[in-house]
């Protein structure tokens, strides 16, 4: 489930846990960032992954890959910072392997430090 986090002004917050469908990212991830977008906005975010996040559905991982196409390379100047909250092993390794390709600034953060990450991702 993908579920939307009080954030301040200016920032998206999003919690990841159990199983994330392809319904998670058309109804909730997808709608929030196409509104950032289309308003003109920065993109500024923040992805809390915990310990309970179990599997991305197959159509999840789809809808995932369209995500970063259409809304993440299609608007790649509109991504200023995202801030990801997670102790999950291989999501902190697939960072450091891959972070390099996100839109904007990437930063990790552990799950104890969300007030930090949101600060940061709020930063000007």
């Amino acid at each position: 489930m993908i579920e939307r986090l009080e954030m301040p002004a200016g920032v998206l917050g999003f919690r990841f846990t159990d199983d994330i469908s392809r319904r998670d990212y058309e109804s909730v991830l997808i709608p929030a960032v196409k509104e950032v977008i289309d308003g003109g906005g920065d993109l500024r975010v923040v992805v809390q992954v915990g310990p309970d996040f179990d599997e991305l559905e197959a159509g999840a991982v789809w809808a995932d890959l369209k995500t970063g196409v259409r809304y993440g390379i299609g608007h790649h100047k509109a991504w200023r910072r995202m801030a990801l909250v997670t102790d999950v092993e291989w999501m902190v390794k697939a960072v450091a392997l891959l972070g390099w390709m996100a839109p904007g600034e990437l930063k990790l953060f552990d799950l104890d430090d969300l007030d930090d990450a949101i600060e940061w991702a709020g930063a000007a």
